[in-house]
């Protein structure tokens, strides 16, 4: 991990959400306005009781002001369960057509003991390529 490195996280609903993007030079190509990010996440159940995810969904921006969203099913093709004080950490990764982007959402989780389903916000982070940090 280098100085420029930034984690975003933020807790709701007794999950903790930490994110570090990162730029990703070797899959990107600037010249074609191809910018590559991927980015880290830990999720940490703090309750008393098991939750499993259910479903995600992302809004993506970039400087250009395009916008996308993304909705599924689990993430990484999964939807883990996390009895009280496991994490799940997983990596994924983002194209953007500008140097500079930023990412938030949430996840849809149910309470095994209960069924109850709630909502746990993804912390906004920011996606910025290298050579816009010098």
């Amino acid at each position: 991990m280098t100085d420029k490195t930034k984690i975003y996280s933020g807790i709701s609903n007794n999950i903790s959400i930490s994110v570090i993007p990162r730029y990703v030079p070797e899959e990107s190509n600037p010249s074609i306005g191809k910018f590559i990010y991927s980015y880290e996440i830990t999720i940490q159940n703090l309750g008393n009781t098991p939750v499993q995810l259910l479903t995600r969904h992302w809004h993506i921006l970039d400087s250009i002001q395009v916008r996308r969203e993304v909705k599924g099913e689990g993430v990484v093709g999964k939807q883990p369960v996390l009895n009280p004080g496991d994490s799940f950490v997983y990596t994924s990764w983002c194209p953007l057509d500008s140097p500079i982007g930023k990412m938030y959402g949430t996840y849809h989780f149910i309470n095994l003991n209960t069924d109850e389903e709630f909502e746990v916000e993804i912390p906004e982070f920011l996606l910025v390529s290298d050579f816009k940090l010098n």
